[in-house]
């Protein structure tokens, strides 16, 4: 048995690939010792890109590939043809157990349809969700689904909460953590047909802690720790929260470069609100899990840099470590 923990990635995918991919994959080793990075890739492309840096070679290794799936492509049609795609080697090293997990900031339907019918599914898990962890005023929250399954059931939602409990227990550290149902309003009776038939499961539910229906504008202050929803709503919340976090951070560097004072102002500020804002900085929490397959397969951002890699990678060794799997058939599958 290897003594590290084995994590594929595709360094073609995404639009900074190969040469963030490359850059996080080296800071990821070169951060900790026990895991190996499989990259998957045009050989030469990334033998050039790793000759810039500095790492224990034997933590690296090279798998080539010749075909890249491109973001446009057919998710299914490019799973079944392009068998030498560096998203379907990565995922078939993880079914094949030669790998731990799989990164890919490639295409997120290629990555979600790989995951499913190349990786698969828990014995009783009924849908995979993708879990992104978004920053709040006291720390992350998991939000689930965000992407995976827009027309879900409430025994899916209900499957997506224990996951996401387990989750948040023993990737992120939150002892007990609070479950909230994204709603429209506070009150149990309000909400579509799917969170009203959801919410009697989840407030009855005794391996979670339920705290009701959280509205969107309290998910930021922190008001629970997994927020679940179906992909629909959850991709919106997603999106919305990336713009607008996006939108005050251009408002207010635009508003300290305004005049001589502010500039001055903003000199004297400027470590605080670095500090501050890099709470707030997706990037620092790694990719999004697709909870409830065989192994484990993250997705970042398209546009993913060297950090959110690096962390994806580092997220792939936690999970290895507490073994979530095995947790989430105990939680989830034994106790249904």
């Amino acid at each position: 048995m290897s003594e590290y923990i084995n994590v594929a990635v595709d360094a073609m995918g995404g639009d900074n690939a190969p040469m963030e991919i490359v850059k996080g994959a080296v800071d990821a080793v070169n951060e900790a010792g026990n895991v190996k990075v499989m990259l998957l890739g045009d050989e030469r492309a990334l033998h050039s890109e790793l000759n810039q840096y500095q790492y224990p070679r034997e933590q690296i290794e090279l798998v080539p590939t010749t075909e890249v799936i491109e973001m446009a492509e057919p998710p299914v049609n490019a799973i079944r043809k392009k068998k030498d795609s560096s998203i379907v080697k990565g995922m078939m090293m993880v079914r094949e157990g030669k790998c731990d997990a799989f990164v890919s900031a490639g295409s997120t339907g290629a990555v979600l349809v790989g995951g499913q019918v190349l990786v698969g599914r828990i014995k009783g898990i009924e849908r995979p969700p993708l879990a992104p962890l978004i920053p709040t005023k006291t720390g992350v929250c998991l939000l689930i689904d965000c992407g995976a399954n827009v027309d879900a059931r409430p025994s899916h939602l209900l499957q997506f909460a224990k996951m996401g409990s387990v989750y948040m227990e023993h990737v992120i550290g939150i002892k007990n953590p609070k479950v909230g149902i994204a709603n429209i309003g506070a009150e149990e009776e309000k909400g579509n047909a799917l969170v009203k038939e959801t919410y009697p499961l989840l407030k009855n539910c005794p391996d979670i802690n339920f705290v009701g229906s959280v509205e969107a504008r309290d998910i930021p202050a922190g008001a629970v720790d997994v927020v679940v929803c179906e992909a629909f709503t959850g991709n919106m919340i997603l999106k919305t929260y990336e713009g607008v976090g996006a939108t005050l951070i251009s408002a207010v560097k635009e508003g300290l470069m305004s005049t001589t004072r502010s500039k001055i102002g903003a000199l004297l500020i400027k470590p605080a609100l670095k500090k501050t804002l890099k709470k707030f900085d997706a990037n620092q929490y790694g990719g999004a899990p697709l909870l409830g397959l065989k192994g484990l397969v993250v997705k970042t951002h398209g546009s993913a840099k060297a950090i959110e890699v690096k962390n994806s990678i580092l997220q792939c060794v936690t999970f290895k470590e507490q073994a979530i799997n095995e947790k989430i058939k105990e939680k989830v599958i034994l106790t249904e």
